[in-house]
């Protein structure tokens, strides 16, 4: 099964003529435009979710085709020499800006737990993703504690609903994903993911995500178990393809930050070839000099 595609619109100069305030409302035309185009693809069908980490990543992925694009925490994280979760907020946003500003295809941003634990935090960040022109985002139930990884129940619930408020409070759509990362994180099993879910579908998100379910059965319970449209996680060890999770009725497919690792792995290959080998067989797979060159125009 193909992934649905709408094609990006042609990016255009500004004539020198325009003056800010046109320029500004030109902008917010756009920005609402996309997020339009993104409540639109979660509306109905199945679709991919590329993550970028920077700019140039998000054109190169925008260039392949895929209808809307994700950040990518841990990806960003990494490509400046963070661990995941340690970035500020400000980091995260400006990077966000960046790549919503290289792209004419709408972006999601992974905003992991909302950089606070109070529901008013949670808001902020929610108002704060708007502000860089976010079309949706994502809301983590985890703490940053290894001691207690979750918010408890209720906690983790009014944290969704003062995100869902602050979503609605924009001037245009957002998609709000709500996830529940106990699995993924080691911290419960599927049952206390799935009451989790369920709670979250209760605040009112538009979307529910629960990062490794890694087999078909799981994805199954989740989708028998909740009305709400729910985000799968393509990773290592996932069961199934984009055409089996949107036959379940899996309404969005992301990836996280496995493009970032596999080029990464990329890097390493080839560092390792000329490190070791002293040879350049490396050169011969990377995309040509003059192709990069024009995605960044």
């Amino acid at each position: 099964m193909a992934t649905q595609v709408i094609t990006s619109r042609a990016r255009t100069t500004r004539p020198s003529n325009v003056n800010t305030e046109q320029a500004g409302q030109e902008m917010a035309a756009t920005i609402e435009d996309k997020a339009r185009r993104f409540e639109d693809l979660h509306a109905i069908g199945c679709f991919v979710m590329a993550n970028a980490w920077d700019a140039g990543s998000a054109r190169a992925l925008e260039a392949v085709g895929f209808s809307g694009l994700g950040t990518t925490s841990a990806g960003f994280a990494w490509s400046i020499g963070q661990t995941d979760g340690e970035t500020s907020r400000d980091l995260v946003l400006e990077n966000a800006r960046a790549i919503v500003e290289a792209v004419d295809i709408p972006v999601s941003g992974d905003l992991l737990n909302g950089f606070g634990a109070a529901p008013e935090a949670v808001a902020e960040t929610i108002r704060l993703a708007g502000g860089v022109g976010l079309a949706g985002g994502s809301i983590e139930d985890t703490t940053g504690d290894p001691s207690a990884p979750l918010f408890d129940r209720e906690l983790a619930k009014e944290r969704i609903i003062a995100a869902v408020e602050a979503a609605r409070g924009l001037d245009r759509p957002f998609v709000l994903c709500a996830r529940a990362d106990g699995l993924f994180a080691g911290a419960c099993d599927i049952d206390e993911t799935l009451a989790r879910l369920a709670l979250y579908e209760e605040a009112g998100a538009d979307l529910l995500f629960a990062p490794a379910l890694m087999s078909l059965a799981d994805v199954d319970k989740v989708i028998d178990h909740v009305k709400t449209p729910i985000n799968v996680l393509a990773s290592i060890g996932n069961e199934g393809t984009v055409s089996d999770f949107a036959q379940r009725g899996v309404r969005r497919i992301s990836v996280g930050s496995q493009f970032y690792s596999a080029v990464a792995g990329c890097l390493q290959a080839a560092a390792q070839e000329l490190h070791e080998a002293g040879t350049f067989g490396w050169t011969e797979s990377g995309m040509p000099y003059p192709a990069l060159n024009e995605l960044m125009r």
